[in-house]
C-alpha cells in the first residue's frame, strides 16, 4: 500500500504480551490510520455538509467517531479513558478531531497490547446483551469502517479525492495496485 499520511507508524505500534493477539492491535493502529486520511481531506468549512437533510454531516460523523469509540472501548471493553466531556476538541477543525482521534488510539493500543487471553475471552456487557471483549473489539472496528466509509463518499460528492484505505482509488493508485476488475485478475494464484 502507498498511504500519503501515516498518523501512528509500525514502529510505533506496541507488541500484544500474547502474538495471537498482534492482529488485533496491528488493524486498530490501521484503521486509525485510515479514519485519519479521510478526516485529514476535509476542509472545516466542509464539515457542515450532508448529502441529505436525514443524514447526519461530515462533523456530526466525525464527533460521533470520537465519542462512540470512547463508549465502546470505555464502557463495554474497561478500557481508561477520559470523561466523556473530554473527548472532542475544542477546536472543531479536521485537524484537532484527527490529532484527537489519535491520540486517543495511541493510549488505547498500549493498553490493549498488554491483555492476557482471559481478558480478551471474558464476556461482558454489551447493550443489552452479553458478548466477550474480542468480539466487541471487533464489531468496534465494523463501526468504524462504516462511517469512514459514509466520510469517503461525502468526499467524492464534494468531488475531492478519495485516499486509498484499502487499495488503490480512481484517484489515488500506484504501480503494481491491482483493483481486480476482471475474472482474470480475481482468479490469480
Amino acid at each position: 500500500m502507498d498511504y500519503r499520511f501515516i498518523a501512528i507508524p509500525d514502529a510505533d505500534v506496541p507488541a500484544a504480551s500474547n502474538p495471537l493477539w498482534q492482529h488485533a492491535i496491528d488493524t486498530y493502529a490501521s484503521e486509525t490510520n485510515k479514519v485519519a486520511s479521510v478526516w485529514r481531506e476535509f476542509a472545516t468549512e466542509q464539515l457542515a455538509f450532508r448529502p441529505h437533510p436525514r443524514s447526519s454531516s461530515a462533523g456530526e460523523i466525525m464527533r460521533h467517531q470520537l465519542l462512540s469509540e470512547r463508549r465502546f472501548f470505555g464502557e463495554f471493553l474497561g478500557t481508561p479513558e477520559p470523561a466523556a466531556a473530554q473527548v472532542l476538541p475544542l477546536e472543531q477543525t479536521p485537524e484537532a478531531c484527527t490529532h484527537r482521534l489519535v491520540e486517543l488510539a495511541r493510549a488505547r493500543l498500549d493498553f490493549l497490547a498488554r491483555q492476557s487471553d482471559p481478558w480478551w475471552l471474558q464476556t461482558v456487557q454489551f447493550f443489552d446483551v452479553e458478548r466477550q471483549r474480542i468480539w466487541i473489539f471487533w464489531r468496534r472496528v465494523l463501526h468504524t469502517a462504516h462511517h469512514r466509509t459514509q466520510l469517503t463518499v461525502y468526499l467524492r460528492l464534494l468531488e475531492k479525492a478519495v485516499v486509498p484505505t484499502y487499495g488503490p482509488t480512481a484517484d489515488v493508485t500506484w504501480e503494481g495496485a491491482d483493483p481486480t476488475l476482471t475474472a482474470g485478475a480475481a482468479e490469480r494464484k
